[in-house]
């Protein structure tokens, strides 16, 4: 069954995005959820639906169109909150609410909802092309590139920012540089998990991973894996049983985090 699975190309390229996409959501994801931003995934994924209407009312790549869309709302999100002085939350949710009804509204006038917005809404991992795995892989190693440089930059920007300032680090610049490689790995998320799901795959990975790490590195690492798991076994699941692959594979990690939350509770009755 499994080799069968294997043999198709779509199935190949689906999985290669998949878990090229599983690991940008749970690296940026683990700095997030840290940081108190991590529904800026779930903000800037209802902004994409603008768009992905956009792409369809002018017979264009929803993609193409979400990347622009999405990257200035993000740099509005950043101008609320560092002009405006607006919360986090607030600014996230003020964008997000824009976004979600102008899409909305371009929707209908590209005709109401259709097999193309859906696979876009929901997820449809297997009609992933060899662009977009291109695409997740130049990011993720961008991405890599960055954290390997800006490492000790970024641990102390999540855990103390007074510190990190006093070593000279440039907050804002960090948090600046993170939203917008988020932006840009929601719209590549598009096709994996969906607009409605992409922002779980930001936030159940590192959850699941700050439960049974003990150190940073393996929370990066752990993150990672738990990523990866799921998209390989939800895509699967989903292959056998014929259900969407993008909330087979939330489920899956929720799985994991139900699992992990039990580890922790058995590890802290024995420790007694």
């Amino acid at each position: 069954m499994i080799s069968e699975f294997l043999a198709y190309g779509f199935v190949q390229r689906g999985l290669i995005a998949g878990s090229l996409v599983a690991v940008i959501c749970a690296l940026l994801g683990v700095f997030l959820v840290l940081k108190r931003l991590s529904l800026i995934g779930d903000g800037l994924s209802h902004v994409c639906l603008t768009g992905v209407a956009l792409g369809l009312l002018t017979q264009t790549s929803p993609l193409y169109m979400s990347v622009p869309v999405v990257l200035l709302s993000s740099l509005g999100i950043l101008h609320l909150m560092d002009k405006i002085k607006i919360y986090g939350d607030a600014a996230i949710g003020i964008v997000s609410a824009a976004g979600l009804a102008v899409g909305i509204l371009l929707t209908a006038l590209a005709g109401g909802f259709n097999a193309d917005l859906f696979g876009f809404l929901f997820g449809s991992i297997l009609t992933v092309g060899r662009t977009e795995v291109v695409a997740c892989a130049v990011l993720l190693g961008v991405l890599l590139l960055f954290f390997l440089y800006f490492y000790r930059d970024l641990l102390a920007a999540s855990f103390d920012e007074a510190f990190a300032r006093t070593r000279g680090v440039s907050v804002k610049r960090l948090h600046a540089v993170l939203i917008v490689f988020t932006s840009l790995a929601i719209v590549l998320a598009l096709k994996v998990v969906g607009i409605f799901l992409v922002s779980a795959l930001i936030i159940l990975p590192p959850v699941t991973a700050l439960l049974v790490a003990k150190t940073f590195k393996q929370v990066l690492l752990f993150a990672c894996v738990f990523a990866l798991v799921s998209v390989w076994v939800g895509v699967y699941l989903s292959f056998v049983f014929n259900i969407p692959s993008g909330a087979t594979i939330i489920l899956v990690n929720f799985v994991f985090l139900i699992f992990a939350y039990a580890w922790t509770k058995i590890g802290h009755s024995y420790a007694r």
